[in-house]
C-alpha cells in the first residue's frame, strides 16, 4: 500500500533540446510543487526500468521522443505491465502512446481529424491539395516529417509512413485535460511561430470537439493534450492526441490557472494511487 506520502519516480530528460521551449524548466518547477505532497525523485527515461520498483508510482513527463531510447522504453513498458507497476499516464493509452495508428482509425471512423492514409491504394481518399505531409508512423516532435507534392506520394507511402493533405490553417489550439476534466487551452496566433502560445478561451463547440477524443481514449487518469488546427472553413481538425508525455506550456499560463492545474494533477495522482491504478 502507498505510504502517507507516496513515493513518485518522475521520468524526465532534463537535457532534451526541444525546439522553441525548455522542457527542463517546466519539470523543475512542476516537481518543486509536487514535492509539497509527494516524496519524489527524478530520473532519465533510460533509468526508469531499473529504479521503478522502489516507488509507489512512475510519472512519465517530459521524457522526450521515445525514438531516442526505443529499446529502453520497450523494456520499461514490458516490465511495468508484467509487474503491475503504477504508471501515470497508464500504459493503455490509444493516442501517441501507441504510435500514430489512431489517426488512421479516427479517419476511418469519421472523426474530425486531418484525413490520414498509409497505403498507396488509399491515396485516392485524400482530398486534393497542392502539398502533402508525409511523416513516420512512430515519429514524434516532427522528426522525419516531409512536405511533398502529389506526384511524390506513391513512391513514399509504403505502410511505414502516414500521408495527409497540407492544410493552410488559421492557427493551432491545444486543449489540456487532467483525467476527463478540461484545464486550459492555448493557441498560436501565428502559424509560423507555433511555440509562441497565448491563452485561448474555447467555445462550447471547441470543448465538445476536444472532449470527443478524450472520451475515445478512455483513460480514467492522466494528463492529455488535444492538438487541433483551425481549417480555412473554420472547422477544427485533430492534429495530435498526446497521451504519453505532453508538454504543458505552463509558463504561458497565469498564476491562477497554473495553480489550478497543479491542484488537479495532485488530486488525480492521489486518486490514481488510491484506486490501485495499474500500468
Amino acid at each position: 500500500m502507498p505510504s502517507a506520502r507516496p513515493r513518485l519516480l518522475y521520468v524526465t530528460d532534463l537535457a532534451y533540446p526541444a525546439r522553441g521551449r525548455r522542457y527542463c524548466d517546466e519539470d523543475i518547477r512542476l516537481t518543486a510543487r509536487l514535492r509539497e505532497e509527494f516524496d519524489l525523485a527524478l530520473c532519465h527515461p533510460r533509468d526508469a526500468a531499473a529504479l521503478m520498483d522502489a516507488f509507489d508510482a512512475v510519472v512519465v513527463r517530459n521524457s522526450g521522443p521515445v525514438l531516442e531510447y526505443r529499446a529502453a522504453y520497450d523494456d520499461f513498458r514490458t516490465r511495468a505491465l508484467a509487474g503491475g507497476t503504477r504508471v501515470y499516464n497508464p500504459l493503455t493509452g490509444r493516442g501517441d502512446m501507441a504510435g500514430k495508428q489512431y489517426l488512421l482509425d479516427l479517419t476511418a471512423a469519421g472523426y474530425p481529424v486531418i484525413p490520414t492514409v498509409d497505403r498507396p491504394e488509399d491515396l485516392r481518399l485524400l482530398p486534393a491539395a497542392d502539398r502533402y505531409v508525409v511523416k513516420p508512423k512512430l515519429g514524434a516532435d516532427s522528426i522525419g516529417l516531409r512536405v511533398v507534392t502529389a506526384d511524390r506520394l506513391p513512391g513514399l507511402v509504403d505502410g511505414t509512413v502516414l500521408a495527409q493533405p497540407h492544410i493552410d490553417f488559421a492557427h493551432e489550439i491545444s486543449f489540456c485535460f487532467v483525467d476527463h476534466d478540461f484545464q486550459y487551452a492555448l493557441y498560436a496566433p501565428d502559424p509560423g511561430r507555433r511555440w509562441e502560445l497565448r491563452p485561448y478561451e474555447p467555445t462550447r463547440d471547441d470543448l465538445e470537439f476536444a472532449r470527443r477524443f478524450i472520451e475515445w481514449n478512455a483513460l480514467d487518469h492522466g494528463i492529455q493534450r488535444v492538438d487541433a488546427c483551425r481549417a480555412p472553413d473554420g472547422q477544427l481538425l485533430l492534429v495530435e492526441l498526446e497521451d504519453l508525455n505532453p508538454y504543458l506550456s505552463l509558463d504561458a499560463l497565469d498564476d491562477t490557472v497554473r495553480d489550478a492545474f497543479v491542484a488537479a494533477m495532485t488530486r488525480s495522482l492521489r486518486g490514481f494511487l488510491a484506486a490501485g491504478g495499474k500500468a
